[in-house]
């Protein structure tokens, strides 16, 4: 079994001889594993420009992790994709975009992720201090009844012009609107590394179908490893993505009607219900690691210190490259956020927990 420090045990509490222990049915060795040479290993072979390449390596070699292949992310685009009233109203302060960098670059991240708006009302104080990674599209929620929609907030040229290092954008695979979001964010994806920028894609599902008899399989393993398929098939450099907590969503949807593909042995020989495993097989659709896959920290709430070291366990084990954590480290006193984003990256960089 995997060794791990005192503290990360305490907080797995009684699933850390399971989290630890495990291996996984798909092996380790096919995959392309994080690590301090990852850019020139991985993507000095792609069709990436220098300029890109560059892009890529600032946000793999700054922070605490910066150098081990391994991202720590702060992102803050709730204000937009959950109302600022939801989001800010735990912790007012961060209606000031300031303190939304300052706790990133106090957190040791990698990167800061956030709006047009947030990041270019302090671009010339913070842009060369920590890489930044403008989102260009958001769902806003005014619209009423609420709908399962992106649309473009800004242009390339002025994230480019900010300082950004990267951008981001959201495409909700399985929506009605998802093939037009396809098609904007490859555009806008193609266009960003035109100009040098590194590109980062959330592959959400939103579909109310992929709730069937009860179960929701808007996380489920094989659903999202599809999103991420299709995430990186127009050039997404890191995949963001929820870890997935179930399994046998195709299943359920070919249940009811025809829906999509799928090969039964995927779920008998190439993966468990083990959440490690789960996670692996969002690793292996994103070309075998080729492309970081980081997993979201989720909404804050009781146990958010054992969630995020859990998440991160999780993750790493399964060759994942890190986390993006927002809420749990946001909705809370700066320090206590920073020791939370601390605390994640302590995962990663601690060699005694090993790939599954």
């Amino acid at each position: 079994m995997t060794t791990a420090t005192t503290s990360t045990l305490e907080l797995l509490g009684a699933e850390a001889d399971d989290l630890l222990g495990h291996q996984c049915v798909l092996p380790a060795d096919m995959l392309h594993l994080p690590g301090g040479d990852f850019v020139d290993r991985i993507w000095t072979g792609s069709d990436r420009s220098p300029q890109v390449l560059r892009s890529i390596q600032a946000l793999y070699g700054h922070g605490r992790l910066g150098g081990s292949g391994y991202l720590s992310i702060l992102p803050v685009d709730q204000g937009i994709e959950h109302s600022a009233a939801a989001s800010f109203t735990k912790n007012p302060a961060y209606f000031d975009p300031a303190n939304i960098v300052e706790l990133a670059i106090e957190g040791g991240c990698n990167a800061v992720a956030s709006t047009y708006g947030v990041l270019g009302s302090v671009a010339r104080t913070y842009a060369h201090r920590i890489p930044f990674i403008v989102k260009i599209n958001h769902n806003e929620l005014l619209t009423s009844p609420n709908q399962f929609d992106q649309v473009m907030f800004g242009s390339i040229d002025e994230a480019w012009n900010m300082g950004a290092v990267a951008v981001g954008a959201t495409i909700y695979f399985g929506s009605e609107e998802s093939r037009r979001q396809i098609v904007e964010i490859a555009d806008a994806f193609a266009y960003a590394h035109e100009r040098g920028l590194a590109t980062v894609l959330w592959c959400y599902l939103r579909n109310n179908d992929f709730k069937v008899d009860g179960t929701d399989y808007h996380a489920s393993a094989d659903l999202t490893g599809q999103a991420n398929h299709l995430g990186v098939t127009i050039e997404a450099d890191i995949i963001k993505q929820k870890q997935p907590t179930n399994n046998r969503g195709y299943v359920a949807m070919n249940a009811s009607g025809s829906f999509g593909k799928y090969d039964k042995a995927m779920y008998d020989s190439l993966c468990t219900d083990h959440p490690i495993d789960l996670c692996r097989w969002q690793v292996a659709n994103c070309y075998m690691g080729r492309a970081g896959l980081i997993n979201s920290g989720g909404a804050s709430g009781e146990n958010d210190f054992a969630q995020a070291v859990r998440t991160a366990v999780i993750n790493k084990r399964a060759g994942g490259s890190g986390l993006i954590s927002g809420r749990k480290a946001f909705q809370r006193p700066m320090g206590e956020g920073v020791q939370l984003l601390n605390a994640i990256q302590d995962v990663f960089l601690d060699e005694s927990i090993t790939i599954a």
